[in-house]
């Protein structure tokens, strides 16, 4: 039989299959992706095989070739990696600029990431009703959106409170497979909860001492929409690793330089401080934003985000 992986809770894996049924599955032996070493072996989105037992479970034994997948390298000594999901058509990175804050160098890595793995990004800026009469408020908004808009990345205000233009998300992610990530707090399940009311995923409160959100999912998990398609909830990132990349390769993954790094005089320019860089020359004249240059230099010097609430 055949079918996707729409819940993983680290031992069992929830099956939804061809025919529209749910089947808990587990595995058999030691499962692991040759190349990929994860804290787990098969993750939400994942397109799987498996047998039916006479208990009524299902054991996995393959797992078809993944489109694309996104990863989560933890920052704290173990250093391990975790597949958030797999054969994703796009993701939402939900930000917001209070309560609480997202950082610039937060979302410059997570959408690092994404390109690594070739996943389109759109960046969703929730709870823009909080801005609405703050003038000061309302210009950083616009300052950031006009960074990530030049260099490719859709950006929308939304309020999942006020329903503001959350038909205009449904549009976006009907009939795809959609991740949903950021820190907790942002309002991603209020905000998924606002496009499908079929949908009633836990929500949970800001806490008060430092403004940080609280946990609310715990696990990785697909939903079907109603008017077609999926939606992969996450938990809310507090720390964000890179996966392992040469320190050459990381500019690639930052658009706006990926496109001039060819004009460099140096084939092999970091764009730090070495003559005739064409990067550096489009940081001083405004052609690429310096929070973006100040991320980039940030990861090649290998700097992580030890907390990402600032």
């Amino acid at each position: 039989m055949k079918g996707v992986v729409i819940k993983s809770t680290g031992s069992w894996y929830t099956v939804l299959t061809e025919t529209k049924a749910i089947v808990e599955c587990g595995i058999k032996g030691k499962f692991r992706i040759k190349g990929i070493k994860t804290t787990n072996p098969i993750a939400v989105g994942d397109k799987v095989e498996f047998e039916m037992e006479a208990d009524g479970r299902g054991v996995i034994h393959k797992i078809e070739e993944r489109k694309n997948y996104i990863i989560r390298k933890s920052i704290n000594l173990s250093k391990q990696s975790h597949i958030l999901a797999a054969n994703l058509d796009q993701a939402f990175l939900v930000v917001t600029l209070a309560s609480p804050r997202t950082s610039a160098g937060f979302i410059d890595r997570f959408l690092l990431t994404a390109e690594a793995y070739h996943i389109p990004v759109s960046i969703i800026f929730n709870k823009v009703d909080l801005a609405e009469a703050d003038i000061q408020f309302m210009k950083e908004l616009d300052e950031f959106i006009s960074i990530y808009k030049k260099i490719g990345y859709p950006c929308y205000k939304v309020s999942a409170v006020k329903k503001l233009h959350i038909d205009l998300l449904q549009e976006l992610t009907k009939d795809k497979i959609t991740l949903v990530s950021g820190h907790s707090g942002v309002g991603k399940s209020t905000l998924v909860n606002a496009m499908d009311i079929n949908l009633d995923l836990k929500t949970g409160e800001i806490s008060d001492a430092h403004s940080k959100g609280k946990h609310t999912t715990t696990f990785a998990e697909m939903h079907p929409l109603a008017y077609g398609g999926f939606i992969i909830d996450t938990p809310g990132i507090k720390e964000l690793g890179l996966v392992d990349m040469e320190k050459e390769e990381i500019a690639d993954y930052f658009p706006e330089m990926r496109a001039i790094k060819n004009q460099c005089k140096f084939n092999n320019c970091l764009h730090l401080n070495e003559p005739k860089c064409a990067v550096i020359d489009a940081v001083s004249n405004g052609g690429i934003a310096k929070s973006r240059y100040s991320s980039y230099v940030g990861i090649l010097n290998g700097e992580e985000l030890e907390t990402v609430y600032q």
